[in-house]
């Protein structure tokens, strides 16, 4: 769902979750004739402009008469259009689709901070716009029994928009539709006929657990999922001759995992030979498995699959990227109905499994963590800081038995079982399904809450405040400050429509401390606040019935911390989050700034992410002076876009890398300052954590 408005000069364009992209043009005039667009569209809207000016995104240009293919990313160069019809495929913030006839010439600005297409004279142009963002397609209702759930999971492919490698694209990925429990089977006629027939089974033992660690392979594959009184599993394609026997668990999981992330880069690759094709670095990977990507794009699903199966996968293994996320989810009937946004993410998913940590352990690991931590920050290890005084309290802290868990080869990892593991994010069912509320007002500003309830610890609430205040030069964000609240007003707070409340202060066992008393969240009706952080004394609880109520993700802390480094985590935090880094990305970051991280934690949805962010997709970056040079390492981390790609916006670096890839290169001074004042992103430098336009100031000097 979109909504838009006519500015004084072109359009405002918002998506449900309040991103937004504008169109400029100085002789901007509407217009009434619209052209089809021949592409999934939220909105089309139509005028004349003889020069256009759009946030920087790469461009993929199609001409029609001439059936001819352009592309235009970091290129310095303009490119210049022949005549023809034309459609222009911009990847920004929101999906963004030019349409006209005539030629024309595209370019950016020196400093990468807008994208220009400009006409030899006025042009009729229809835009087309499309959310990134995807809403469930539906509900299945099945029994609740491995084989019921299996039968949702066939179906969840129904969401895809296409079948064969394009499929690795994420805006052609849709959510998968929900799952309901009844007596009986009910598939929705339109999903039942959406469901491609691809030719490929997947058999698992009757149980739930291997149906939910088969279900993100199952689903990507678009395979027909079912149970069997068999031991091993088996992915099969009879026409292509694929019958792959797996081991049981727990080495199934592995294997699962391996399966799925050698079909899906693979298809990143091998989709570069359809209609969609950008030179990515890791193509020439290729030619290390003799694999043939013309002829394995234009073969059916089952070939492909028997083609990625039969090739020496291990070869390339080690140059395509990590997963992105991995979930820990515990065997229960009733998880079965967090899986559609699971796998809406392509999440794999992992038995539980972890032992006891002792305060002797946590320490030690705590330490241990910040001081391998590229972003240590030299203050914060020093004594002195870490001796800051503890956030006092009246009354008793409810501190949480942490446990350390087995984690997998994942970037982000979640947890959905029993016990409080270190390390991933804490995952409430609840979550899921509480982020589509906040969906319904696609207008207004972005609602930024910070509480003070201790007046101690006023600098920590000026300086975020300050960082909202910063951001909302960017983002329509509406900041709004409170002290010292009594309980009823904290509850209100809670009560009312919110995108983001930032709690300074304390908590003890029966609440969080406010005037007067203090406030328990079991005992306010609902939370209509979307995301939180409470930044105060054993707040676990408290965040796990925040989501309870109805909020889609927050960080809280497991015991008593130190007012010093809760400063400095709050600060960081608040910088990243609203800056558009997922909420456990950015608390990952946040919380290695100080000695006792692993006091810090995210509960719900750690993936969900508040605002839109500068570059698309959140960016991180380390650098370091070698030589009278630096040498930058760039990274763009996709939590929610696995198979997309980026580019460095620097002149004559034109190569594109998958998300996740890092892009190394080195720059003399002045280039390293041009490329720091349009990044927009933290940097590690020297041993600390400081965002591009300070670190500008700092290695220039």
């Amino acid at each position: 769902m979109l909504d838009w408005e006519e500015t004084d000069s072109g359009l405002r364009v918002l998506d449900s979750t309040k991103t937004e992209v504008r169109v400029d043009a100085d002789d901007w005039e509407p217009a009434d004739a619209v052209d089809a667009i021949e592409r999934p569209l939220d909105e089309r809207l139509a005028g004349y402009a003889s020069e256009i000016r759009l946030p920087p995104g790469l461009v993929f240009a199609h001409g029609g008469k001439a059936d001819a293919e352009y592309t235009h990313g970091s290129d310095a160069d303009p490119l210049e259009l022949p005549d023809d019809e034309y459609l222009l495929d911009v990847t920004l913030n929101i999906k963004t689709y030019l349409k006209f006839s005539g030629s024309a010439t595209v370019w950016k600005s020196e400093d990468y901070d807008h994208l220009y297409v400009s006409f030899p004279e006025r042009t009729l142009v229809t835009f087309g716009f499309r959310s990134h963002h995807e809403e469930p397609i539906g509900t299945v209702t099945v029994p609740q029994t491995p084989a019921g759930v299996a039968t949702a999971v066939t179906y969840s492919s129904a969401a895809h928009k296409t079948t064969g490698p394009d499929r690795s694209f994420p805006n052609l990925r849709g959510h998968p539709p929900r799952i309901a429990f009844g007596d009986r089977t009910e598939i929705p006629d339109g999903l039942a006929r959406a469901r491609p027939e691809v030719g490929i089974e997947l058999v698992v033992p009757d149980e739930f657990a291997s149906v939910y660690v088969a279900a993100p392979l199952a689903h990507y594959l678009q395979a027909e999922l079912t149970v069997a009184d068999r031991s091993r599993p088996v992915l099969r394609a009879p026409s292509a001759g694929v019958d792959r026997e797996f081991s049981p668990l727990p080495a199934f999981q592995h294997e699962v995992a391996d399966t799925l992330r050698r079909v899906f880069f693979l298809d990143c690759l091998v989709r570069n030979a359809g209609e969609f094709s950008w030179e990515l670095a890791e193509l020439d990977l290729l030619e290390e498995l003799a694999l043939d990507p013309a002829a394995t794009y234009e073969a059916t699903p089952a070939e492909q699959l028997g083609t990625y199966l039969d090739a020496d996968y291990g070869r390339i293994d080690g140059d395509l990227p990590a997963w992105h996320l991995a979930v820990h989810v515990a065997d229960e009937p009733a998880n079965a109905g967090v899986l559609p946004y699971l796998l809406d993410s392509l999440s794999l998913v992992y038995r539980p499994e972890s032992t006891e940590l002792d305060k002797s352990e946590l320490l030690s690991r705590s330490i241990d963590d910040f001081y391998r931590s590229d972003a240590a920050d030299a203050t914060a290890a020093s004594p002195t800081a870490a001796e800051g005084f503890a956030r006092s309290t009246a009354g008793e802290v409810e501190s949480v038995d942490r446990r350390d868990p087995v984690l997998h080869d994942a970037r982000i990892s979640g947890w959905l079982a029993d016990g409080v593991p270190i390390d991933v994010f804490n995952a409430v069912p609840d979550a899921y399904e509480n982020r589509f509320k906040y969906l319904d007002e696609t207008t207004g500003d972005i609602d930024v809450t910070v509480v003070l309830n201790d007046e101690e610890m006023a600098d920590e609430r000026a300086t975020v405040s300050e960082i909202y205040r910063e951001r909302s030069e960017d983002l329509p964000i509406d900041l709004t400050l409170h002290e010292r609240l009594t309980t009823g007003e904290l509850a209100d707070v809670f009560e009312s429509s919110r995108d983001f409340v930032h709690y300074i202060g304390h908590c003890e066992e029966d609440g969080l401390r406010c005037r007067g008393g203090n406030l328990s969240v079991a005992d306010i009706g609902e939370s209509n606040v979307q995301t939180f952080f409470l930044n105060a004394c054993g707040s676990y609880y408290e965040g796990r019935e925040l989501v309870r109520k109805g909020s889609a993700a927050g960080a809280v802390t497991f015991t008593k911390v130190l007012n010093k480094q809760a400063a400095t985590v709050g600060a960081a935090f608040a910088r990243l989050l609203i800056h558009g880094f997922s909420i456990q990305r950015a608390l990952q970051f946040a919380r290695r700034r100080i000695m006792m991280g692993k006091d810090y934690a995210v509960v719900g949805d750690g993936t969900h992410t508040l605002t839109q962010t500068d570059n698309r997709y959140s960016s991180a970056g380390r650098i370091e002076e070698r030589d009278g040079a630096f040498e930058v390492t760039y990274n763009q981390l996709a939590s929610r876009s696995i198979g997309g790609g980026y580019q460095v916006y620097l002149p004559d670096r034109d190569e594109m890398r998958l998300h996740g890839n890092e892009s190394t290169f080195t720059l003399d001074t002045d280039e390293l300052r041009s490329f720091l004042g349009r990044a927009e992103a933290p940097f590690v430098y020297d041993g600390d954590l400081y965002w591009s336009d300070e670190l500008a100031k700092i290695v220039t000097e």
